[in-house]
C-alpha cells in the first residue's frame, strides 16, 4: 500500500510542474490528477491498510492471562486476614491460555484478509469513479470551449459586416435599415457569446473540482478504444466489489463452521503454603455445547444464507452491468450514425447556403435578412452537431472509464 501511495505521489509531482508551464491540459493528465486527488480513494487505501494490519493479528492466539490470589484466607477469629497462621491458606500464582486450533486461526485470518481486500477494492472503485467524473467534466469543458469559439467567430463576422455597412452608408451606398439590422444581429451574437462563455466557465469550475487547477483544455481529443463487453464486465466496479463481498461472506461462513468446535483453556498455577508443601495445579476448561443444533448450527446456517444473498446480488448486478454496456454501446453507435448523417445532410448544406447567400448579398443580388437567416441556421446546425459529438464522446468515456483501471481487474 505504501509503495502504491509513493508511486502516486511521484506521478503527481511530475505532472503538476508540467501543468504550470505547458498548457492546455490533456485528457490523460486530467485523469491522472483526478486519481491522485481523490480523497475517497485515499480513505479506501487507509481502510485497506488498517484491515491488513488487523488481518495479521486475527491469526494469533489470544493473550495468556496471569492469575494471582490468596485461597482460604481466615476471615474471622484471632487469625483473620493472616496469610501464614492457617495451613490451609495458600498464596497462588498461575497462568492460563485459551487455545484455538490452527484451522480456526487460519479461518479467522483468511476472513480478515478478505475484508482487507474488499477495502482495497473500494479504493480502486473510488479512483475509477474520480477518473470517470474527471473525463466527463473534461469533455464538457472541451465542447463548451468549442461552442464559445464558434459563437465568437460568428460575432466577429457580424462586426465586420457591420463596419462594412457603416462604410457603405457613409458613402451613401447603403441604407440605415441595413446598419440597424446588422447592429441588432451583432447584439444577439454578443449575448450568445456571453451565454457560451458562462457555460464554459461553469464547465471549467466542474473540471477544477476534480483536477485542482483551472487550465485550458485540448480541443483535439484522443480517440477512445471501446472495451469489449467481456472486458467491461470483468473490470466493472460494482461487480468487483460484490465479488469481494461474496468472498468475505464465504470466509465468514467458514469461520462460523470452525467456531462450532469450542476453544479449550489451559491453566497452570503454583500455590505456596506456610509449614507445608507447596502445591502445583494443572487444569483445562472445556465448554460444553449442549444444544449445537439450536445455537452453533443456526449461526453457521445464517452465515451460509448470507453467502447465498450476496451471490444472488452479484448475479443480478452482472445482468444489470451487461444491459448497461449494451445500452451505452447502442447509444454510441446510434449517435455516430446521427452525427454522420447530420454532418452531410444538415451542417454542410447550411454552410454552403450561408456562403451562397453572403456572396449574393455582397453582389447586391440578395437581402441582408436572408443572410441573417442563413447564418443563424448554420450556427444552430453547427451547435447541434457539437452537442451530438459531445454526447457521443461522453457515452464513449463512460464505456472506457467506468471499468477499473488496467491492473485493477477482478
Amino acid at each position: 500500500m505504501r509503495t502504491t501511495f509513493l508511486r502516486a505521489a511521484a506521478a503527481a509531482a511530475a505532472i503538476l510542474p508540467a501543468l504550470a508551464v505547458a498548457q492546455p491540459l490533456s485528457l490523460e493528465q486530467a485523469l491522472s490528477l483526478a486519481a491522485q486527488r481523490s480523497e475517497a480513494a485515499r480513505a479506501g487505501r487507509a481502510a485497506g491498510a488498517a484491515a491488513y494490519e488487523s488481518a495479521r493479528a486475527a491469526g494469533q492466539l489470544p493473550d495468556p492471562m496471569l492469575r494471582a490470589g490468596v485461597e482460604n484466607l481466615p476471615a474471622t477469629g484471632a487469625d483473620r486476614y493472616s496469610t501464614t497462621a492457617d495451613s490451609m491458606t495458600m498464596k497462588r500464582i498461575g497462568i492460563s491460555q485459551e487455545w484455538l486450533s490452527a484451522d480456526k486461526r487460519a479461518a479467522r485470518e483468511s476472513a480478515a484478509r478478505a475484508v482487507a481486500e474488499r477495502a482495497s477494492m473500494q479504493a480502486d472503485v473510488a479512483e475509477a469513479d474520480a477518473r470517470l467524473q474527471a473525463a466527463l467534466a473534461y469533455l464538457d469543458a472541451c465542447y463548451a470551449a468549442a461552442s464559445l469559439e464558434l459563437v465568437a467567430q460568428t460575432e466577429q463576422r457580424l462586426h465586420e459586416e457591420l463596419q462594412a455597412s457603416r462604410a457603405r452608408l457613409a458613402a451613401a451606398a447603403g441604407a440605415s435599415a441595413e446598419v440597424l439590422q446588422l447592429a441588432s444581429a451583432a447584439g444577439m451574437a454578443e449575448d450568445e457569446r456571453d451565454e457560451a462563455r458562462q457555460q464554459q466557465a461553469a464547465a471549467s469550475v466542474a473540471l477544477e473540482r476534480w483536477v485542482g487547477v483551472r487550465p485550458e483544455v485540448q480541443t483535439a481529443l484522443p480517440s477512445l478504444a471501446i472495451p469489449s463487453e467481456q472486458d467491461f464486465l470483468s473490470r466493472h466496479p460494482q461487480l468487483a466489489l460484490l465479488e469481494r463481498e461474496v468472498e468475505v461472506a464465504r470466509r465468514t461462513a467458514a469461520v462460523a463452521a470452525e467456531e462450532r468446535t469450542p476453544n479449550w483453556t489451559w491453566d497452570v498455577s503454583y500455590g505456596q503454603r506456610t509449614g507445608y508443601s507447596d502445591m502445583l495445579s494443572v487444569g483445562v476448561s472445556i465448554p460444553l455445547p449442549l444444544a449445537p443444533s439450536l445455537r452453533q448450527d443456526r449461526e453457521a446456517a445464517a452465515k451460509r444464507a448470507l453467502v447465498d444473498k450476496v451471490e444472488a446480488e452479484l448475479a443480478e448486478a452482472g445482468r444489470a452491468a451487461a444491459a448497461e454496456y449494451r445500452t451505452m454501446a447502442g447509444d454510441a453507435a446510434g449517435l455516430q450514425q446521427r452525427i454522420d448523417r447530420y454532418r452531410t445532410s444538415v451542417a454542410a448544406p447550411a454552410r454552403q447556403r450561408t456562403a451562397a447567400v453572403l456572396a449574393a448579398y455582397r453582389s447586391n443580388q440578395g437581402t441582408l435578412a436572408a443572410w441573417f437567416e442563413a447564418r443563424r441556421a448554420e450556427v444552430q446546425a453547427q451547435r447541434k452537431l457539437l452537442a451530438l459529438q459531445r454526447d457521443l464522446a461522453k457515452t464513449q468515456a463512460r464505456l472506457v472509464y467506468t471499468p477499473l483501471a488496467q491492473g485493477g481487474a477482478r
